[in-house]
């Protein structure tokens, strides 16, 4: 389904395949040769997406930009099935395995490998030819790589990347454990959603 968003339609090159329940919307460049299959999603919430050649994007993936992140997908890429982009930037010739989530303002170099259920946080830099292993968190830049029961160390790390202002916009609580104004986030996903109202199905 290609739907226009904020008076811009997706452009889909004519050699690539998008499955009939896949959904494009709004500023969102298809390149050729790509292949999106059932049930992804690929939206440009203010600012565009662009899939280069040979672009793979599985079941059920989510690749998103926001009103200030911009994705950019490089060629020879694979988005495996339930991966989760937003606004982050993919370099050439990558493998994204099932499930990983590559979050705002991040950015992976050229053939790097991201597996299964892996993550690369906000703003965090990947050199070209990284491996961040399976259910592995990289945080940072340059990233630094922490195994999942390693939370106590990288969490400081964490709280330096800025996630809640960079996502959604305001600042983290100055408090222990949950450290996000769950109204203010809601106000801001509910704000960001409007422009939506005047969507139209082409």
């Amino acid at each position: 389904m290609l739907i226009q968003h904020q008076g811009k339609a997706p452009t889909v090159h004519p050699t690539a395949q998008v499955a009939p329940t896949a959904v494009l919307c709004g500023d969102v460049t298809v390149g050729p040769r790509c292949v999106v299959a059932f049930g992804a999603v690929i939206a440009a919430e203010g600012s565009p997406v662009t899939l280069g050649e040979q672009v793979i994007v599985r079941e059920q993936a989510l690749i998103r930009a926001s009103t200030t992140q911009p994705v950019t997908i490089g060629d020879h890429v694979l988005v495996g099935p339930h991966a989760m982009l937003r606004g982050c930037e993919i370099a050439d010739e990558c493998f994204l395995a099932t499930g990983v989530a590559i979050f705002d303002g991040a950015s992976v170099g050229r053939q790097s490998e991201v597996r299964i259920g892996a993550v690369v946080h906000v703003n965090t830099v990947l050199d070209a030819n990284a491996l961040v292993p399976i259910g592995w968190i990289a945080v940072g830049d340059p990233a630094e790589l922490f195994a999942p029961e390693a939370h106590d160390t990288y969490n400081e790390k964490l709280a330096g990347l800025r996630f809640h202002e960079t996502v959604y916009g305001v600042d983290s609580l100055n408090r222990p454990g949950a450290d996000a104004d769950m109204r203010l986030v809601t106000t801001h996903l509910t704000e960001a959603a409007e422009p939506h109202h005047d969507d139209r199905v082409l």
